[in-house]
């Protein structure tokens, strides 16, 4: 009976309109898991939920048409090509949700319908508990501190014991003049010990640059690839 789950409902290359239905309804609901399980921890556009809804389905009927024809499986792998060169790069978990939506697509064409259904709940469940778990995470107390200081004050040395006081660790990452040059812009790289109140570190840093403007924010996430 388990390993019944494993085979194909597709025998010697031919199909029928139960195997087909079977097939594409099978294709639909994985689809449908993909982008339900997507959507929990990502932004996601309607647009992109439609199509990795609707992509596996799409996938399945064109590996079942050319079941056993190797000329237009090598038609439609260019084909699928071309997709990649006329689409913007995405985000790695897109990249991702797209290719699973492909292998299910695959898997169910083949027939392969208990497979298809096992991987992506599979995928799902591990995406979902890495999601979770905040797996790859930077460290959440990881901020970018830029402080302004007029151009007649020594910078150097005039900040140090408050970091120490407040911060982990800090890092200058570049210093440059602003408002024609009557300024300086000190960039840091910090990391605020645990329990720190960022307001009582403000203030404390003002009493030292002049009351002058004085940012404390989270980086800005790059835009992931594989």
């Amino acid at each position: 009976m388990f390993n019944s789950f494993f085979t194909s409902i597709i025998s010697d290359g031919a199909f029928t309109g139960g195997t087909l239905a079977i097939a594409t309804i099978v294709s639909l609901l994985c689809g449908l898991i993909i982008a339900k399980s997507y959507m929990i921890k990502n932004r996601c556009s309607q647009s992109f939920a439609i199509t990795l809804v609707l992509l596996p389905a799409v996938v399945e009927l064109v590996i079942i048409l050319v079941n056993g024809n190797i000329g237009a499986g090598v038609a439609v792998a260019g084909a699928f090509s071309l997709v990649r060169f006329r689409s913007a790069a995405g985000r790695g978990q897109e990249i991702t949700s797209i290719f699973l939506a492909m292998a299910v697509g695959l898997a169910s064409g083949m027939g392969f319908v208990g497979v298809a259904l096992m991987f992506t709940l599979l995928i799902c469940i591990v995406s979902n508990i890495l999601n979770i778990i905040r797996f790859g995470r930077d460290n959440e107390s990881a901020r970018i501190l830029h402080i302004t200081v007029p151009e007649n004050l020594d910078y150097e040395g005039r900040f140090e014991d408050l970091f120490e006081k407040y911060l982990r660790s800090y890092e200058y990452e570049s210093v440059k003049t602003t408002n024609m040059g009557s300024l300086y812009k000190l960039t840091l790289n910090v990391a605020l010990k645990d329990g720190i109140s960022s307001k009582e570190f403000i203030d404390s840093l003002r009493t030292r640059n002049g009351n002058l403007d004085i940012s404390l924010q989270r980086e800005i996430e790059a835009a992931d690839a594989l």
